[in-house]
């Protein structure tokens, strides 16, 4: 009798030999499409079987890939599905964050152990983006991929006004007008700065007035995560409806002009895990099996959905799991989700030199930091917002005197660019998340 696991090494076999017939644009043989529909089959009952949420959310990406290449009609009109879940998860933000900041610090009332926590959570954020800004700088200048690129005589154009910032705006946008502005629009930053000012201040009330207040947002944090887990039961349709219409869309004969970009991406973040994650992870002796058991689930969340913020409920449920104290987690997560968007960063300083050398503008290595550092600055705030990080080019560029139609042309493979770099978001907040917790003594590793 057939195990879960064997079907789980079947699957993975016909996907194997489905994807070298995609590879060689072999799509319309009966080994190739017989090979696509058996690996469903098998991977369906081992999902059946295992009963996990997780193996069902990878399932369902391949899914939706397989029905993105063969019913590409279907395909096109399921981007409903997908807009589905992500409202409902949107939905869960701005009262959770509300909810586990304010409980966070005023439930504790130590405003010192909090404002010990931001520093050390900006210094750590700082160090970590800007060595992935330098990755991504590097990486773009050995390889090159913008030289010889030939723009198509037509690109495909966003609805996007393309407006210079100054420091002024940056500083201005951090912070709220109208918290109810900022819920609606999805501001993070915003809503963080208004938590934390309120938190401060319940905490500097007296217990009659503050009990009342702190016994409501810490019941609204629970309503939230169990209103997490009831839009869960939806991801595997969401996700898997994201990935096919994405694959419908774009088709994979759009990659070949790009694929060297894609490449320099994906090998800059695999080179930024490995070199920097991976070395923090030893020197705070993290449990990498835990860890890596707990963040599977809103990576490939965020991976599919190309949302950080699609993820941020499991994100923050999982790293509790393993240890890490609610009062951190609540902390520590939101703020990194507006100044440690590692995977963004290190894409906006790679994507910015790609566009002046796709125009065959050459530019100095001082002139790179220039820009660089200030998509730095402009992208705090977006990791939330699907493929935000083309409004920020946009408004680079335009800063920078640089050409928008290599920024148009990155449309065709922004998708799979952004769902590296948004599953590497998820996972350098969670592991900081833990670095923070481990610098304040206060990890208690869980079974």
């Amino acid at each position: 009798m057939f195990k879960p696991r064997n079907f789980l090494i079947t699957a993975l076999l016909l996907l194997l030999i489905a994807a070298i017939s995609v590879y060689f644009g072999d799509l319309d043989s009966v080994l190739s499409i017989t090979s696509r529909w058996l690996t469903v089959i098998c991977f369906c009952i081992y999902g059946v079987k295992q009963k996990s949420l997780t193996a069902w959310i990878f399932i369902s990406m391949v899914i939706g890939i397989f029905v993105g290449i063969d019913f590409p009609e279907i395909a096109e009109n399921s981007k409903v599905l997908s807009s589905i879940f992500l409202k409902m998860i949107k939905t869960v933000i701005a009262p959770l964050l509300f909810g586990t900041l304010v409980v966070g610090i005023a439930g504790h009332a130590n405003l010192k152990q909090i404002g010990r926590m931001g520093i050390k959570s900006l210094i750590y954020f700082e160090i970590v983006t800007t060595i992935a800004l330098f990755i991504g700088l590097a990486a773009i200048n050995i390889s090159g991929a913008g030289r010889g690129i030939i723009l198509p005589a037509s690109t495909e154009k966003l609805e996007v006004t393309a407006t210079k910032q100054t420091a002024t705006d940056i500083i201005l946008h951090i912070f709220p007008e109208n918290i109810a502005k900022s819920v609606a629009e999805g501001q993070i930053l915003q809503i963080v700065i208004f938590s934390i000012i309120f938190g401060i201040a319940l905490a500097m009330v007296n217990d009659a007035k503050r009990m009342p207040v702190l016994e409501f947002a810490e019941s609204l944090s629970e309503v939230m995560f169990k209103f997490t887990n009831i839009i869960m039961y939806f991801a595997p349709i969401g996700v898997g409806a994201a990935v096919a219409y994405t694959i419908a869309h774009m088709g994979f004969e759009v990659l070949s002009n790009l694929l060297q970009l894609l490449l320099t991406l994906y090998l800059a973040l695999v080179a930024f895990i490995l070199l920097v994650l991976v070395p923090v992870g030893l020197i705070i002796k993290l449990p990498f099996k835990k860890f890596i058991h707990a963040i599977a689930e809103p990576v490939s969340i965020a991976f599919a959905t190309t949302s950080s913020e699609s993820a941020l409920p499991k994100a923050m449920e999982a790293m509790e799991k393993i240890g890490v104290p609610r009062k951190i987690v609540s902390f520590v997560m939101p703020t990194g989700y507006s100044f440690n968007l590692d995977g963004t960063t290190l894409y906006l300083s790679l994507a910015s030199v790609f566009v002046a050398q796709a125009a065959g503008i050459e530019m100095s290595w001082s002139a790179q930091l220039v820009m660089v550092f200030t998509l730095m600055l402009t992208s705090k705030g977006v990791a939330g917002v699907p493929r935000a990080s083309l409004v920020i080019l946009l408004g680079t560029a335009a800063s920078f005197n640089l050409p928008a139609e290599p920024i148009f042309v990155i449309l065709a493979i922004d998708s799979l660019m952004d769902m590296a770099r948004t599953s590497v978001n998820v996972i350098g907040n969670c592991l900081a998340t833990v670095v923070i917790a481990k610098w304040e003594n206060e990890f208690v590793e869980k079974d």
